[in-house]
């Protein structure tokens, strides 16, 4: 067991938004890093040829589900041609597709894939979010980049803190953003895939992320992503 300093959290309940939609605005409109501001706009702007009929988003992306999610699901931050260009996490490119089938196979997702805002999509007791909102170069934030968005998922976790029982962590860069969020509590336990740890009152799960990296050579693999949110959607009571 790893506990966590639970202090830190407290403090966001005060002096910010009451509420995750009113969370989720002030994020869409943050401009606090220059590199990411101008990435994201200049991919916006330039456009994939696949996708050259289309109006990028091209914004920090907010979290995904609803406010009083039992399991929140931590990832990187948004692809630059996916989440840049629809603006919802995980949605519209091949990282997305694999991790909404395995949302839909235990039962968290109403369906399999995520193309685009307004397709349907509804999570069944899970939010999912990003330590870094704006797509970076390379999907490579620098880690003043993280410190500076540190803040967003301060307040969005103290906000989804009264009903929250259970994290899964998606990779070791989402792992080292979200432990200093919980204190960094000591000893610190190490990322891997399938790790289950408990810190501050939430039990935390790493998994290797759902990149096409991991996903194309097999490292992560269907099973292997189920059987880690299956065993995260049992501890949130799901």
């Amino acid at each position: 067991m790893v506990s966590g300093r639970r202090g830190r959290l407290g403090l966001f309940f005060l002096g910010h938004g009451s509420d995750i939609t009113e969370l989720d605005e002030r994020i869409s409109a943050c401009r606090a890093c220059p590199r990411l501001v101008a990435w994201r706009e200049e991919v916006a702007r330039v456009k994939r040829a696949a996708f050259r009929s289309e109006t990028y988003w091209g914004r920090p992306v907010p979290g995904f589900g609803p406010m009083d999610a039992s399991l929140l699901i931590v990832g990187l931050a948004p692809a630059a041609h996916g989440a840049n260009r629809t603006g919802r996490m995980f949605t519209g490119d091949r990282s997305g597709d694999f991790l909404y089938r395995a949302l839909f196979e235990v039962g968290l997702a109403s369906q399999p894939t995520a193309t685009h805002i307004g397709d349907g999509l509804e999570l069944s007791g899970v939010r999912i979010t990003a330590p870094v909102h704006c797509a970076p170069p390379a999907n490579k934030p620098t880690p003043s980049e993280r410190d500076n968005c540190r803040t967003w998922l301060e307040q969005e976790l103290a906000l989804l803190r009264p009903t929250l029982k259970a994290v899964v962590v998606l990779g070791a860069f989402g792992w080292d953003a979200f432990l200093p969020v919980l204190g960094n509590p000591r000893p610190r336990p190490k990322f891997g895939h399938g790790v289950e740890v408990e810190v501050a009152g939430l039990r935390v799960f790493g998994c290797f992320h759902v990149s096409q990296q991991n996903t194309f050579t097999g490292r992560l693999t269907q099973e292997m992503l189920q059987d880690v949110l299956t065993r995260a959607k049992e501890c949130a009571g799901l």
